[in-house]
């Protein structure tokens, strides 16, 4: 922010009598900055900001509270779930978190590293009772490398090594142009040619843009953004932004 001192009565109250300009006085401004630091704050630990695809910021995170199973505007939450999807657990676990998510994304970063760690480690994962499924919904408004990071896990996919080559981006999520992420796919021992092949001719632009859209019908604005199905009884609830493993297992619960 800019400071301007102001010497008299009518500069104090905010208007200048010459040229028209607004001014403030310095204990005003650090009142702002404080409140400013202290939303950031509040957001921070709400998972922080993430951003729709028309560019419009809002809060990326869950207080936790809220996981009464919810019906999902008439969608189908189950008819999501797509024999193609890499899965994360037991294929046949009676429920199933549907991740969307952008590679791009640091809040999607702090959850791979978080809350979806937690969940590798717990007994939901090692019984085979919960397993996830992960879907693509890049950003491209604000985060231009998502989509080709997208398209190239899904190559990834069809060489049956997603959850390596996903691991692999967030790992670098600094470097996601074209030429790193055909680097990773060898470090990951794919075979080059097809996927290098696949990537350059879009073969899996497709599916990335079915999945976005599949992400924004069930009210995804921001990501990472979560769909928590009962595949038994069709309850299902939502999950949003970078929270806590206790978020998932409150929800879990709703839908049992």
């Amino acid at each position: 922010m800019e400071e301007h001192n102001t010497h008299n009565e009518h500069h104090s109250h905010g208007h200048s009598s010459k040229g028209d300009t607004i001014t403030l006085k310095k204990d005003h401004l650090w009142k702002g900055a404080a409140g400013i630091f202290a939303l950031l704050f509040i957001v921070s630990l709400m998972g922080g900001f993430n951003f729709g695809g028309n560019g419009n910021a809002v809060a990326g995170g869950d207080s936790g509270g809220n996981v009464a199973p919810t019906e999902l505007a008439a969608v189908n939450a189950g008819a999501l779930i797509e024999d193609n999807d890499p899965v994360l657990g037991d294929s046949d676990a009676g429920i199933t978190i549907i991740e969307f998510s952008d590679f791009q994304c640091p809040f999607c970063e702090r959850a791979a590293n978080g809350a979806i760690a937690d969940f590798k480690r717990s007994s939901y994962f090692s019984d085979g009772e919960v397993n996830l499924i992960y879907k693509h919904l890049p950003l491209n408004s604000i985060h231009p490398y998502a989509q080709k990071a997208g398209e190239a896990a899904e190559c990834a996919n069809r060489q049956g090594s997603f959850w390596e080559y996903h691991d692999a981006l967030f790992a670098n999520q600094g470097a996601l142009d074209v030429d790193s992420l055909k680097s990773y796919a060898a470090q990951v021992g794919l075979n080059t040619g097809d996927f290098n092949s696949c990537l350059d001719n879009g073969d899996a632009s497709s599916e990335v843009s079915k999945e976005t859209a599949q992400g924004q019908s069930v009210g995804a604005r921001g990501t990472p953004f979560f769909v928590v199905v009962n595949n038994d009884n069709g309850k299902s609830t939502t999950v949003s932004g970078a929270v806590p493993w206790t978020n998932f297992e409150a929800a879990i619960n709703a839908v049992s």
